[in-house]
C-alpha cells in the first residue's frame, strides 16, 4: 500500500484487557491521539459505566469522539465513521499519528475497512411494523429481498435483520449493495490485546466492584433525575441496563451486581467474534505478559519507520 493515506495504528481488544494503558503509552511515544471507537463513550455524564478515560487520562494526550452526545442523542455508525475520517485526516494534517482505540468491532471495521453505510435514517412506523414479525418471518422476507444480506446476518439478531429490511425497502436497492466496502487510503496497522479468559473475567469482577465503589449507582441515579429514562439505546448498556432493574424492584442489588459480571463476561465472547485471532491483519500480544507494552512499542517503531 502506497503511503500517501498517511499512517493509522488501531489498537483492539475486549473490555478490560488494557487497550487504555497501552494506547497512552503509544500516543506518548509516537506523538499521537487516540480517537474513540467505543460506543459507550460517546454520552455525556455516563462515565464510570463506561469505563471512560479519566479526566487525568484524556489530560496526558488528545482524545476525540469522547462526550460527544447527550444520553438521549443517536449517533449512527455512519455519522460516526464519517467523524473518525475527520479526526484522522486532521490529526494527519498536524502530523501527529492517530491512533484509532476500541472494542466496538462494529466501529472499528466500518473505519479500518471503509463499509459503505447506507444513508436511510431510522424509520420508526416501518419499524414498529417489521416489530410485530416473528424473527423467522423477517429472515425469510430478508431472504427473498437481499440473499446476499441474509446470509452474512445472524437471524437471531432480529435488530440487524429489522434494519437490512428497512435499508432495502427505503432505498429500493439491496443492503448488500449499498454496503460494498471502499478501503480508506490509510496505512493502517493493527494491534490486538488479549488474555487468558479467567485471567480477563477476573480483572472484569474487579472493574465491576471498583465501578460500583466509585458511585456507578449514584451516576445512574443522577441521569434518571435529569430525565434520561430507561428505554434509551444509551441504557442498555452493561452496568445501567442492570441497576435500572435494581432501581426498578426487579432485581436486588447484590442480583443486580451479578448480573453485570455475568453479561460482562458473555460480551466479551461477542467481542472475540469480530476480533478473530486468526485474522491476519492483526498482531496479537498476550495483555498477561510481563513487559508486553514494551514489546508492543518496539514492535510498532519499524512499521512507522518503513515507507512500503
Amino acid at each position: 500500500m502506497k503511503d500517501e493515506g498517511g499512517r493509522l495504528l488501531v489498537i483492539v481488544g475486549a473490555t478490560a484487557v488494557g487497550k487504555t494503558a497501552l494506547s497512552l503509552k503509544a500516543a506518548k511515544q509516537f506523538n499521537g491521539e487516540i480517537i474513540s471507537a467505543d460506543s459507550r463513550l460517546f454520552y455525556r455524564g455516563m462515565d464510570i459505566g463506561t469505563a471512560k478515560p479519566t479526566a487525568a487520562e484524556q489530560a496526558q494526550v488528545p482524545h476525540h469522539l469522547i462526550d460527544i452526545c447527550q444520553p438521549d442523542e443517536t449517533l449512527t455508525l455512519g455519522e460516526y465513521q464519517q467523524l473518525a475520517y475527520d479526526r484522522i485526516a486532521a490529526v494527519q494534517a498536524n502530523g501527529r499519528l492517530p491512533i484509532l482505540v476500541g472494542g466496538t468491532g462494529q466501529y472499528v471495521k466500518a473505519v479500518v475497512e471503509g463499509w459503505g453505510i447506507p444513508k436511510v435514517p431510522p424509520q420508526p412506523a416501518l419499524r414498529e411494523a417489521l416489530g410485530t414479525l416473528a424473527g423467522p418471518e423477517l429472515a425469510r422476507w430478508l431472504q427473498e429481498l437481499d440473499p446476499d444480506a441474509a446470509d452474512s446476518i445472524d437471524p437471531r439478531n432480529v435488530r440487524r435483520v429489522i434494519r437490512a429490511l428497512e435499508v432495502t425497502l427505503v432505498s429500493g436497492v439491496p443492503i448488500s449493495e449499498l454496503q460494498r466496502k471502499t478501503p480508506p487510503p490509510y496505512h493502517s496497522h493493527i494491534i490486538g490485546l488479549y488474555r487468558r479468559r479467567e485471567q480477563l473475567y477476573q480483572r472484569i469482577d474487579q472493574r465491576v466492584d471498583q465501578m460500583l465503589a466509585d458511585g456507578l449507582l449514584a451516576e445512574l441515579e443522577a441521569l434518571k433525575e435529569a430525565g434520561y429514562g430507561r428505554s434509551l439505546p444509551s441504557m442498555s448498556g452493561l452496568g445501567y441496563r442492570q441497576l435500572w432493574a435494581y432501581l426498578d424492584g426487579e432485581l436486588t442489588l447484590a442480583e443486580a451486581v451479578e448480573r453485570i459480571r455475568f453479561e460482562t463476561h458473555r460480551f466479551v465472547r461477542q467481542q472475540n467474534t469480530w476480533f478473530r485471532q486468526d485474522d491476519p491483519r492483526i498482531t496479537w500480544f498476550d495483555a498477561g505478559q510481563e513487559g508486553v507494552e514494551t514489546a508492543v512499542l518496539a514492535h510498532i517503531h519499524p512499521w512507522l519507520d518503513s515507507r512500503a
